[in-house]
């Protein structure tokens, strides 16, 4: 009851048809938090994309400048020097044939999963584990590589995926509610900036049609996503003025 009321008093800091320039929205995010730990700041667009055509399907990768405050749990499918590589960066799992066992039966206590092109024979296999929670390692996002260590350690410092699903929708977080404003908003345009280069040319009227930031538990704020220049400003440009 107390964190329903705490919403409903959140939410009405939020003006009725209004959206907010990106430093408005998180100066509004990280005010309108309503949990007691330290929420996580996630922002959510739709696109302008139909996912169920390959040349629309909109998925890629970005190191955030600050990081995303939270130290992910990093598993990674190597043998030999590149699973000694991987440890020395800090994976918090390394093997090959017995974690692939562990992934099949279920278990997916990870954030992240890393794998040598030479495994993703057997790792391929773990799609009905892996692939519903965005978990399958792909070479467009650097996570099937020889270079395990430099993948383990762009994931711990702040490297973020994501990826369009089936109905437009795209999810990312830009770091904590604890972060200050500037270094939330060079996150996001970090982000905004790689998921605006990877626009499908065959991707016709307006690209992000709709965009919402918000924190864990707390009530989503319209966000303007044609503030594309001076985001840290409070003269923040419009694509579109």
């Amino acid at each position: 009851m107390a964190r329903s009321k705490n919403y409903r008093k959140a939410a009405e800091k939020i003006g009725e048809g209004k959206v907010y320039a990106p430093i408005q929205a998180v100066r509004l995010a990280k005010d309108s938090a309503t949990t007691k730990y330290d929420p996580t700041v996630e922002v959510a667009f739709r696109l302008g994309v139909d996912p169920r055509k390959a040349d629309q399907m909109v998925r890629g990768t970005v190191n955030l400048p600050h990081g995303t405050g939270k130290t992910a749990r990093v598993l990674v499918f190597a043998n030999g020097d590149k699973a000694a590589a991987a440890e020395a960066a800090g994976a918090d799992f390394v093997g090959s044939d017995d974690l692939i066992e562990k992934v099949s039966g279920g278990w997916t206590d990870f954030d992240a999963v890393v794998a040598t092109p030479d495994l993703m024979g057997k790792v391929g296999r773990l799609g009905k584990v892996l692939g519903p929670r965005g978990l399958m390692p792909n070479p467009k996002t650097g996570t099937v590589t020889m270079d395990t260590a430099k993948a383990v350690s762009d994931i711990k410092g702040g490297k973020i995926e994501f990826r369009v699903d089936k109905h437009g929708n795209l999810h990312f977080i830009i770091g904590k509610a604890s972060f200050d404003e500037k270094a939330l908003v060079e996150n996001y345009a970090a982000a905004l900036e790689e998921i605006l280069r990877l626009k499908p040319a065959s991707s016709k009227g307006r690209y992000i049609t709709k965009a919402t930031m918000s924190t864990t538990m707390g009530p989503g704020i319209p966000l303007d996503s044609t503030v594309t220049r001076n985001l840290t400003s409070e003269d923040a440009v419009s694509e579109e003025a």
